[in-house]
């Protein structure tokens, strides 16, 4: 099964990073936001990947073609017999990744509908190069096959960002949670389709596949909703950055399942 990774976005609201790199290439604890979004499918048992690619994609790219490189030690030769020798000591992760370019300016539901041929079965998986999660891929797969439908969405329920007061009519607190998780469910992406819904996609630079598409989808009563009650975390601004980044060290990584 192939898993979808929307990668081409700018990252405007974490420009103190993204201005030199993409995104899903901004580290934590030493590795890639996609790498470590790629190890919990790997987890899992998927192993092929089609990453979308936008924004700086030249990086991404670097970084695969040289992935060894990049993450093992390794012994070089250099004149007359060029040759490079691979040490094995990163962890065992086989996979296979495809690099689409799909446009640098190109929304959503256009990125989704241009790899399209390199989407092989009828059923795959989509998600964001910037969502951390231990969400649990096999019950998420088992719960789109009991349902039938064509599209699932992972759920979650969001923490406020500010701490929340009871008052009574006196002005007086009689409750204070800080952070709670509030009413509602919102979408974490994992999003898992059957083929069919490359038809709802037009492929154009300005469609965004969590409007017009998910709403058609939800009209015709074709989107399921998967509740995931553990951790999700998205890395939007350079202060979720520095977050994870803490828990990695603090070895808090609720993410880190492998």
């Amino acid at each position: 099964m192939d898993v979808v990774i929307l990668c081409g976005g700018q990252g405007a609201r974490m420009r103190e990073e993204t201005e030199y790199r993409q995104k899903p290439m901004v580290e934590v604890g030493g590795r890639p936001l996609l790498w470590h979004i790629m190890r919990l499918f790997g987890h899992h048992g998927l192993n092929r990947f089609v990453l979308c690619l936008g924004y700086k994609g030249s990086m991404i790219k670097d970084y695969f073609l040289n992935y060894e490189a990049m993450t093992q030690d390794c012994t070089v030769a250099v004149g007359g017999r060029r040759q490079v020798w691979y040490h094995g000591n990163s962890e065992p992760f086989d996979f296979e990744a495809t690099l689409a370019d799909t446009g640098v300016d190109t929304m959503t539901g256009g990125r989704v509908k241009r790899v399209e041929q390199h989407v092989k079965g009828d059923t795959f998986i989509v998600t964001y190069g910037d969502g951390l999660s231990n969400v649990d891929i096999r019950k998420l797969l088992a719960f789109h096959e009991s349902h039938g439908k064509l599209a699932t969405v992972t759920t979650v329920q969001p923490v406020s960002r500010f701490g929340m007061t009871v008052i009574d009519a006196q002005s007086r607190v009689t409750s204070f949670s800080e952070k709670p998780r509030v009413d509602g469910w919102v979408s974490a992406g994992f999003l898992v389709f059957n083929r069919r819904v490359f038809d709802y996609l037009d492929g154009g630079d300005s469609q965004i596949l969590e409007s017009e598409p998910l709403e058609c989808l939800a009209a015709e009563g074709q989107l399921m909703a998967y509740k995931h009650t553990g951790f999700f975390f998205p890395v939007d601004t350079y202060r979720d950055y520095l977050h994870v980044n803490e828990m990695w060290k603090d070895g808090d990584a609720a993410w880190k399942v492998w």
